[in-house]
């Protein structure tokens, strides 16, 4: 792995630590404890207990910096610094035993993405980038595709869950979207998504009513590795419009125009 700025060494042992206690959890799947949090969308005990190791690991190395995390765990410290936790991102792949889920770590300054890390703990895949310095998977540069016509490219999506009161739109999106391009895949995970992005596996990922914490280490990866991040209208206001669409930068206008 290259040298590690301060910021991501503290990323990369919160990741790792947490780990250990998911893949633990991940064999023995039948045993884990469930509970609803609404119809469709869960959370276990593995969740909160990886959330509440990574909070503990990012603020024994930065007690100053402020925390906003899926399950909770929320700190109000500096206005300037803060962390976007994802203990678990693809739940409902992890309690069915797929190996598509990960840990999702942001870091902001001054509401800016600055630094972004994402770990499949079963596939020992960790992909990061920091603002200017590129995006990494484990050792190695990652690019995103050049594919330039949108009959030859593959896209990722999500949606819908149970609970999403607008499946008709998602639908007609699939519907358009998959009549004009080579595949879609829907695999459960928008922050692995944004990762294959970055790493050309895919050639662009969209999807609606994500949270900020699914997307926050992902949108600095895609950037970093030479990809665009927008919503669905191609404006930055992907995290109040709750969706985004990432690309490998060369297809985004035939995106939108289909998304539109």
């Amino acid at each position: 792995m290259p040298l590690l700025s301060a910021n991501l060494n503290v990323m990369e042992k919160a990741c790792k630590k947490a780990s250990k206690a998911l893949i633990r959890d991940f064999g023995e799947i039948e045993k884990l404890q469930v509970s609803k949090k609404g119809p469709g969308d869960f959370v276990t005990n593995s969740d909160k207990r990886a959330e509440k190791i990574i909070i503990n690991e990012l603020l024994l190395a930065r007690p100053e910096y402020s925390i906003l995390a899926e399950e909770g765990g929320d700190v109000s410290n500096s206005k300037e610094f803060k962390w976007i936790i994802d203990p678990i991102d693809g739940t409902t792949n992890f309690l069915h035993g797929i190996p598509y889920f990960a840990i999702s770590i942001g870091l902001e300054k001054n509401n800016e993405i600055i630094c972004g890390m994402i770990f499949n703990p079963i596939t020992n895949e960790m992909f990061y980038a920091e603002k200017g310095k590129g995006a990494y998977l484990n050792n190695s540069r990652i690019r995103v595709s050049s594919r330039k016509k949108i009959e030859d490219c593959v896209i990722f999506t999500g949606g819908p869950l149970l609970s999403y009161d607008n499946k008709e739109d998602i639908f007609r999106e699939y519907e358009k979207i998959t009549r004009n391009v080579a595949a879609t895949r829907r695999l459960g995970s928008a922050s692995l998504d944004m990762a294959f992005v970055a790493s050309g596996r895919c050639d662009a990922m969209y999807e609606r009513n994500l949270k900020y914490w699914d997307v926050a280490a992902g949108i600095i990866i895609v950037t970093e590795a030479g990809g665009t991040v927008t919503d669905f209208k191609g404006n930055q206001d992907f995290i109040k419009n709750k969706n985004i669409l990432a690309t490998n930068s060369k297809i985004d206008k035939d995106l939108i125009y289909l998304l539109s």
